[in-house]
């Protein structure tokens, strides 16, 4: 290191290696810097941080707010098929789903309890078939290091992926690559937490079953991959195992969990261009997802106006260059509100808490303003609490919710898509 010996008029550089220095010479220096007479510097005064924040190129441009559909689903479901659950057929599930309104599902049987051979299992089911309900293929990747759920709009030879299981994440990752699936982390915080790079995956399960108070550390480590770059899209699954018995003689120890966490608990929203299975896939990897407490649980929808001309032309997962000036964001439910109910919207600007607001109102909105930086990244993501919405057909989901009603992906800024 270089240390500095200062005198009123005139300043002296020394080239030190502390290490090779005589212990009594190294008690004299210290001496010397708590009395104020010498400082160290470190001799990294023409570095440059090649990783620093620049200024971004253009950005892809941002798709339509009006061309697309809000489509209702599960992204976390277990059928017969997996066998730590019990009176949950496929054909349970599919109509159920079709009960509630659901427009998409994805079943993710766990793949080590088939060996990985998903195919000849969940996906060959004769009771996986839907006329109404968009059907994706996935599956509960299973191993030593955490789970992750494989989404995709078409089958896919999920016993590669589950082969390379224990393998590098490198190699984990050119298969799920060569495989073109849409790859998300599970239950991050939980007892089989995802211990794998979060560079492996396209989402996170922030909101894993009805127990929304047991979520904190997954919001956490969502912030920590937004905060250090990655748009990683934050998405629901109920996780949900188990069915209602067909006769009192079938229940199990744990049948009653039919009543508190199911379908739906929570429900995970994307705004897809399509009513069809890949445009499902397409809105989860871009973002444009919410995520509700259950699916007659109003919807968080997420804006922003970027050109000031009083029109909103950005949503929940879009990522755009800021312009230096003020931008207005607005924040709105949609759907079935409690009559006469005051909601709470939070909103976290990188990672912490930035402002608390109220709506509340038919058609409850709010807006607010602020200037995100030019040269570095921001993002901007809400949560919203108030009166829970009533779910009849799993009753007991409420109390374990809470006044908890829904949460949106971040609005990003200066993101590189390229990171």
């Amino acid at each position: 290191m270089l240390s500095l010996f200062k005198q009123p008029s005139r300043t002296f550089w020394f080239p030190v290696r502390s290490q090779e220095m005589p212990a009594f010479c190294r008690g004299f220096l210290l001496l010397l810097v708590l009395t104020g007479m010498v400082s160290v510097a470190s001799g990294q005064d023409g570095h440059t941080n090649p990783w620093a924040p620049t200024e971004l190129g253009p950005l892809p441009p941002i798709a339509s707010l009006s061309d697309g559909v809000w489509l209702k689903g599960d992204l976390h479901l277990h059928s017969r098929h997996s066998h730590d659950s019990s009176n949950n057929s496929v054909a349970k599930i599919i109509a159920f789903s079709e009960s509630v309104g659901m427009d998409y599902i994805c079943i993710t049987d766990h793949d080590n309890h088939v060996q990985g051979d998903v195919a000849h299992n969940t996906w060959a089911d004769p009771e996986f078939k839907s006329d109404s309900l968009l059907l994706l293929y996935g599956a509960e990747w299973t191993t030593t290091r955490g789970h992750g759920n494989a989404f995709s709009a078409r089958p896919y030879d999920h016993q590669r992926l589950y082969d390379v299981r224990d393998q590098r994440d490198v190699v984990i990752e050119a298969v799920k690559k060569e495989l073109g699936i849409h790859l998300s982390a599970n239950h991050p915080s939980g007892k089989d937490h995802f211990g794998f790079s979060y560079d492996l995956v396209d989402s996170i399960e922030v909101w894993n079953s009805a127990n929304w108070p047991k979520n904190a550390n997954a919001i956490m480590i969502w912030d920590d991959m937004l905060s250090s770059g990655r748009k990683l899209t934050g998405r629901g699954g109920s996780d949900s195992h188990h069915g209602t018995p067909d006769s009192p003689e079938l229940a199990t120890k744990n049948s009653y969990q039919r009543d508190i966490n199911y379908v739906g608990t929570p429900t995970t929203w994307v705004f897809a261009k399509g009513h069809t299975r890949q445009a499902v896939v397409d809105a989860l990897t871009n973002g444009r997802v919410a995520v509700s407490a259950n699916p007659y649980a109003p919807r968080v929808e997420f804006y922003a106006d970027l050109d000031g001309d009083g029109k909103m032309d950005m949503m929940m997962g879009d990522n755009a260059k800021p312009t230096g000036k003020p931008i207005t964001f607005r924040v709105q439910l949609t759907g079935k509100t409690v009559p006469g109910g005051e909601y709470t919207v939070s909103v976290i600007k990188n990672g912490d808490p930035f402002k608390t607001l109220k709506a509340e109102g038919a058609t409850p909105a709010v807006d607010f303003t602020d200037t995100p930086v030019t040269v570095g990244r921001t993002y901007y993501r809400v949560e919203v609490t108030g009166p829970p919405t009533a779910y009849p057909q799993v009753p007991g989901s409420m109390a374990l919710s809470g006044n908890m009603i829904g949460l949106s992906n971040p609005i990003y800024f200066n993101f590189d898509p390229n990171f």
